[in-house]
């Protein structure tokens, strides 16, 4: 392996396919599109759950996301979070409709509401319940099925007495966060437990959780040779030049990083201006976002903390003037 001038390690060149994670209320339609434009190195992207609720006649707003036409930029897979097959079916029909050949089933999500509808992790403890789910849905999709889950919700035995009912069925992949419901996003990724994942099932595993650099994710890719495929999420938004990176591409410096970063930044505050309903949202999207993208500025001590502190749009956008100039002094 090469080792880049900051000392990490690149990433060989069989990295495998590269999934941007959803991430509910940042990674949808317009981030996705503009990230694609700005940085490289993801193959496709997953998008944040639709979750029908149970409507008959589901509106056209619930497709707003995945709609073809509106999606320019990585090939989407839409994913649906539910427990009830007859509306997960019906919604399946609208997205095969839509042209897509590729939906994911959402087993996995920590959300506490969630969890206690039995929908996301709050499903694996029932193992019967997941089953019976696919035996119902499957025969009537017309697209291939996938499944992202955790290692249970509880404990890790609930992924590990599923898994083996799943070969049951033809599933595209299962991609596997490897932490429990219960962690939500706290305390560190279980590998032990992903790894006794690995003989228990005839099924592709796509590996998600905490790859947040270089060698992360060549301990990770040294320790799982068979996986070839991996789904980033908070790493990629925290260093949007990670994907890239793991594919293989040379480094570049910080000031460079941060110049291209506020390139995206300020096409993506251009477009939530049109779109998002008043600065009260945009705002709340845009320090949404800073929670990962400061990591890209360690030089800007309590850049966060006066993001959070900004209450209009004036504000906001003296202090991301104040930074350009900061990275642009830098660069030079």
């Amino acid at each position: 392996m090469n080792i880049t001038s900051t000392g990490h390690q690149q990433a060989a060149d069989t990295s495998g396919f590269l999934y941007l994670a959803p991430i509910q209320g940042v990674t949808e339609v317009i981030f996705r599109n503009l990230f694609s434009r700005h940085f490289s190195g993801f193959d496709a992207a997953m998008a944040p759950f639709i979750n029908p609720q149970g409507q008959a006649n589901f509106k056209q707003k619930v497709l707003a996301d995945v709609l073809p036409e509106c999606n320019t930029g990585l090939p989407l897979i839409p994913q649906l979070l539910h427990n009830n097959a007859e509306n997960f079916a019906a919604m399946a029909a609208r997205l095969e409709d839509l042209g897509y050949d590729h939906i994911n089933w959402n087993i996995g999500c920590p959300a506490p509401m969630i969890v206690r509808k039995r929908r996301g992790s709050g499903l694996l403890p029932y193992p019967d319940a997941i089953v019976t789910f696919l035996e119902e849905v499957m025969p009537r999709l017309k697209a291939r099925l996938s499944i992202k889950t955790r290692l249970g919700l509880q404990h890790n035995g609930e992924i590990l007495a599923l898994l083996p009912r799943l070969d049951d069925f033809p599933l595209l992949e299962i991609t596997i966060h490897a932490r429990l419901g219960k962690q939500l996003y706290r305390g560190t990724t279980d590998l032990e437990g992903f790894a006794a994942c690995q003989g228990l099932t005839r099924h592709q595993l796509v590996y998600n959780g905490d790859i947040t650099d270089i060698d992360v994710f060549n301990d990770l890719a040294g320790r799982f040779p068979t996986v070839q495929r991996w789904m980033i999420g908070r790493g990629a938004l925290a260093d949007p030049f990670l994907p890239a990176a793991i594919k293989g591409a040379a480094a570049i410096p910080l000031p460079e990083k941060q110049h291209k970063i506020m390139a995206f930044h300020d096409d993506l505050y251009s477009q939530y201006r049109e779109r998002l309903f008043g600065p009260s949202h945009l705002l709340g999207r845009m320090k949404q976002l800073w929670a990962y993208l400061v990591a890209a500025f360690p030089s800007q001590d309590r850049l966060l903390k006066k993001i959070n502190k900004v209450s209009s749009e004036e504000q906001y956008q003296e202090l991301m003037k104040d930074l350009r100039q900061s990275a642009c002094k830098e660069m030079d």
